[in-house]
């Protein structure tokens, strides 16, 4: 059972160490982050479950311990995946980027209280099975919150990523909107095609919280939204 979900970007950026000496631009959004892992935490739940872009291909589990590293961004740092140590299993594979932001995120934040586990989902995956991931995750048992990695559009200015693309702020207002709603249905309808020409990682991922979340009546509140950089970032919190 979905008992409440935080939304948060995935740039390594968000990591101070690999910002450098840009850290402060994005303090806001650390900011907006932490407020919203406080909101996870009051919900009280059994288990914390991350999910976050994996690529092409997507990763599939990450067991509670397994290791994440900034190392392929030139900074000497390294993280795990929640405070346990899940031995072997998590020795075997290491957290895809995202997951890495939200085990810096987490371990920022002191979260101890509760057993974690990641899920990488692949960036291309179709709406219908993002959807039914999510019902599997709201059929569990035990009270589960999510946090939800993923980025808007990475299209908003000509120094982009991706470049400039105009139809990136309509798609981005419709993302925020949204999630600050917890308007799940307008989540399932995303474009998935147009995700992907935009460059969006967290298209995906939103739309397992969208699978999650069905029937739950969970309310939004939006934190933070803007776009540094010329990505769209937006953290938001369902309870």
């Amino acid at each position: 059972m979905l008992v409440a979900a935080a939304v948060c970007p995935c740039p390594p950026l968000l990591v101070p160490d690999v910002a450098a000496g840009a850290a402060p631009e994005l303090d806001a959004a650390r900011a907006a982050c932490t407020d919203a892992l406080g909101v996870l935490a009051a919900s009280r739940p059994d288990r914390l479950l991350v999910v976050g872009p994996a690529g092409q291909s997507g990763r599939g589990p990450h067991p509670e311990g397994t290791r994440g590293s900034f190392r392929g961004f030139g900074v000497e740092l390294d993280v795990r995946l929640g405070s346990g140590d899940a031995g072997a299993a998590a020795a075997e594979r290491e957290l895809p980027p995202s997951l890495a932001v939200a085990a810096w995120l987490l371990e920022r934040t002191g979260w101890s209280w509760t057993p974690v586990e990641g899920l990488g989902v692949g960036e291309p995956l179709a709406t219908e099975q993002c959807i039914a991931v999510g019902r599997e995750i709201s059929g569990r048992a035990e009270r589960v919150a999510l946090l939800v990695m993923g980025d808007a559009s990475a299209c908003r200015t000509l120094k982009a990523p991706g470049y400039l693309d105009e139809r990136a702020p309509g798609f981005d207002e419709e993302v925020g909107r949204a999630l600050g709603a917890a308007d799940v249905a307008a989540l399932k309808a995303l474009d998935a095609e147009l995700a992907y020409e935009l460059k969006v990682s967290g298209r995906a991922p939103w739309q397992v919280l969208a699978g999650a979340a069905e029937n739950t009546g969970l309310a939004g509140a939006l934190l933070y939204e803007d776009a540094p950089y010329g990505v769209g970032y937006v953290v938001a919190a369902w309870s």
